[in-house]
């Protein structure tokens, strides 16, 4: 998939997985695959990151992104591991810059109005909301989305089973990302995976 709007249509929960050992990647992106959830997102805050995402694009029909992207070397990395779209915490042109310039679909957190705007100045308008919960929850988002109507967000960080259907009610809110539906056993994932891919938008 090319573009960024396309993978987050795909389906309304985005897994974040933090994944210490690459021996579970393909097992666990077997489960949430089989469950529902096709869009994956490895966030780079272990060593095994590189290895997970190799390993869960082995899985017919799952698509694999690099999360917690910081700088421009880890952009290099995951792209050699094979990542088919890239998640950053937050936005600087640095890293930006070269991202787009790839090619490769971008998700880019931002947490205020400043974010959003250097993100439009660069040609985008898909975000991260990150932190979400702490960064004002969904009544910060509302206030953020009305002046800029042409931009589309997955909240991330905080949301829960539980919360999750709430922000999804948003229009301007395409998915979410969340890490509950990667915990417990492969039979848990595939169940929590499958709820999490009926949830209405």
């Amino acid at each position: 998939m090319s573009d960024i709007g396309e993978i987050m249509r795909t389906s309304p929960v985005i897994p974040v997985l933090v994944v210490h050992d690459a021996g579970q990647a393909r097992p666990l992106a077997e489960a949430l695959v089989a469950g529902g959830l096709r869009v994956l997102e490895v966030t780079m805050r272990t060593p095994a990151a590189l290895d997970a995402i190799r390993e869960m694009k082995r899985v017919p029909g799952a698509i694999v992104g690099a999360g917690t992207v910081i700088n421009a070397d880890q952009f290099g990395q995951v792209m050699d591991a094979g990542a088919e779209f890239i998640v950053s915490p937050g936005l600087t042109e640095r890293l930006a810059e070269p991202i787009i310039a790839s090619g490769v679909p971008y998700l880019p957190g931002i947490a205020n109005a400043g974010d959003i705007m250097r993100g439009l100045e660069l040609g985008l308008t898909h975000f991260k909301f990150f932190p979400a919960e702490t960064s004002g929850g969904l009544k910060a988002l509302k206030a953020l989305a009305g002046p800029f109507g042409q931009c589309r967000f997955c909240p991330t960080g905080g949301i829960t089973e539980a919360s999750a259907p709430e922000w999804l009610a948003f229009e301007p809110v395409l998915c979410v990302g969340g890490s509950w539906v990667a915990e417990g056993s492969s039979a848990e994932v595939e169940a929590k995976a499958r709820a999490a891919s009926g949830l209405a938008r």
